[in-house]
């Protein structure tokens, strides 16, 4: 039912069953782990109003599991990324997976999911640093480079009393820099791609 795919990894569809509802993958050498993809298979759906919710677990310092929520799939939603390199610090939550005797390796992450009630799911609240940004490469580039073309040119600011007269060079006001940067940002936003008309 279920597929879990790791960046430079084979697809993993060797999902274990623990319990009717509740699925669990392995993910040896999590420490060099990202990002992990979780899918349905597209073979059998969810239940009527049902959905699946993502966990990721890794061992602590003592050995035992460490449970995180990162998002759920639904068959409408078949598929998430989660990030998952921030987690390993973290503490777990309330989860289905706490009272399982699910069997945990060392060195040896997993990732569950867990059937549950649609209207359960949207009430619970992920890892803020599972959600993997939506913004697209492109646009964090631009906002960042914008960013540090204001401030670099901004840094260099003095008022007219500390200006030293030198008829060689031009001064842009710092008040076009930032008319740019307002109007870069403001078409960035209602179009990411109008650079290229």
């Amino acid at each position: 039912m279920f597929g879990c795919l790791v960046a430079g990894r084979l697809v993993q569809t060797d999902v274990q069953q623990v319990a009717s509802d509740k699925f669990v993958f392995n993910l040896p050498d999590y420490e060099n782990i990202n990002h992990v993809v979780v899918f349905m298979l597209g073979t059998v759906p969810f239940p009527a109003g049902m959905g699946g919710a993502v966990y990721f677990s890794y061992p602590d310092l003592s050995g035992a599991p460490v449970w995180q929520l990162l998002g759920f799939i639904t068959n409408e939603k078949p598929s998430a990324i989660f990030k998952i390199s921030g987690l390993k610090s973290g503490v777990g939550g309330e989860h289905p997976f706490g009272m399982m005797a699910v069997p945990q390796i060392p060195s040896v992450a997993q990732v569950g999911v867990s059937i549950e009630p649609l209207a359960q799911l949207t009430q619970q609240t992920p890892v803020a640093s599972a959600t993997v940004c939506t913004v697209d490469s492109f646009t964090q580039f631009t906002q960042k480079m914008l960013d540090n073309l204001y401030n670099f040119t901004a840094s260099y600011a003095v008022s007219q009393a500390q200006m030293t007269p030198n008829p060689s060079e031009m001064f842009i006001p710092a008040s076009v820099i930032l008319k740019w940067y307002e109007n870069y940002q403001r078409r960035m936003a209602q179009n990411p791609n109008f650079w290229k008309t």
